[in-house]
């Protein structure tokens, strides 16, 4: 009988076991995956891809090491786009809420793909380069749905016959983050990296590797720069990068506790297609001139919701005991429910818990008094301001 058990629990296991390697062989992996594997990444599944959810430090070591020193990330899933054309701001305009055409050369803004329903598809980076071409970072979870959704409207635009291609790039994307990131990347810069400031970018050689793009940056509220780097070589820069000992790898972990200290949104958490931009406390990504226009998608439902208010918003809260969660039901001090959290986690720089969630819009003015539900228990929370953590962007 202890022999049939024994027996069964092993080819239970390896049952396991092959189940787990066939998953894992069916994810995508970046360049820097057996990098990852070689410096103690614990791999797991993200949006379709096998990421680093952190290393050999804990993730609280590598959040606080991000705040006080500087980190890479591997942000390689994440989907570059080329858009090429003489009409290719007018093409991007027709997808998006920004006023991409009052950019400066090799200046960026944060932007929103929108539906005709209001609801946000992605959210994304758009650099206006001085080489001809609208440079694009969106999200990996969102990649098939972005890109069918620019070949869409391509197709369209061509059919009218406007100039404009697109070009998804296969090259590698790191971040480095943190307050010490100037000083690292100076030392493998001939050009002032002072020159360089927030949501600008530029084409450098970079520690002897031609053609990276450095993009200041980043997902973490400190100073940092995201960089696309040929595939070929983002290993060896990843090294000369971790050569000075300010430099650690970080992953998922940290990463998510750091852009929900900054207050910055994960899509499919914090907005998605059933959430507008003024729902999502996010009205200031809409250009002024797109508002007058009302040319973008959704326009009709979004601008009107600018003056008027909306049944609910986006607003942060802090709390203490438990840590709050995702979905935890956000109560009024009566106990009704009044919304949802989106994303939570005890916050390492705070020592108390931080969340964003959406409530009713009578309860979305700072310092408002409610209640969250942990394990069917209540604890009182308050409605915060965001960033929770003060932001250290470099502005110049």
């Amino acid at each position: 009988c202890l022999l049939r058990v024994t027996g069964a629990g092993c080819a239970g296991k390896m049952s396991q076991e092959r189940r787990d390697f066939s998953a894992e062989a069916a994810l995508k992996k970046t360049t820097l995956f057996d990098f990852h594997r070689n410096n103690g990444g614990k791999m797991v599944e993200f949006a379709g891809w096998s990421m680093p959810v952190q290393y050999k430090d804990s993730h609280i070591a590598s959040h606080m090491h991000t705040r006080e020193h500087c980190s890479i990330f591997d942000v390689s899933h994440m989907l570059q786009t080329k858009i090429h054309g003489k009409d290719r701001i007018k093409f991007l305009e027709s997808l998006v809420v920004a006023d991409i055409a009052e950019l400066k050369d090799n200046q960026g803004t944060l932007s929103l793909f929108t539906n005709e329903k209001g609801g946000i598809i992605d959210d994304l980076i758009v650099t206006k380069t001085d080489q001809g071409y609208l440079y694009v970072v969106s999200n990996a979870g969102c990649a098939d749905k972005d890109s069918a959704h620019m070949k869409a409207r391509l197709a369209e635009y061509k059919a009218a016959g406007f100039d404009v291609d697109l070009e998804f790039i296969d090259e590698a994307l790191i971040a480095l983050q943190g307050p010490t990131m100037a000083q690292v990347l100076q030392a493998g810069l001939k050009g002032d990296l002072s020159k360089l400031t927030f949501m600008t970018s530029t084409l450098v050689t970079l520690f002897g590797i031609p053609d990276c793009r450095v993009t200041r940056c980043g997902y973490t509220g400190e100073d940092g720069v995201e960089i696309s780097v040929p595939r070929s070589r983002v290993v060896e820069l990843a090294e000369k990068l971790l050569s000075n000992n300010e430099v650690k790898l970080a992953g998922l972990g940290a990463r998510d506790s750091l852009r929900l200290e900054a207050g910055l949104c994960l899509y499919g958490n914090d907005i998605d297609e059933t959430t507008t931009p003024v729902e999502a406390s996010l009205v200031w990504t809409i250009g002024k001139r797109r508002r007058q226009t009302k040319d973008f998608p959704g326009a009709d439902i979004i601008v009107p919701q600018i003056k008027a208010k909306t049944v609910r918003k986006r607003v942060g809260l802090v709390s203490t005991g438990p840590p709050v969660r995702q979905h935890t039901p956000i109560l009024s001090p009566d106990g009704q429910v009044i919304g949802e959290v989106t994303s939570g986690c005890p916050s390492p720089c705070l020592k108390k818990n931080v969340a964003m969630g959406y409530v009713d819009a009578a309860f979305a003015k700072n310092g408002a008094a409610v209640q969250v539900e942990v394990r069917k228990k209540t604890v009182p929370a308050i409605v915060s301001k965001m960033p929770f953590v003060p932001t250290n962007y470099y502005t110049g």
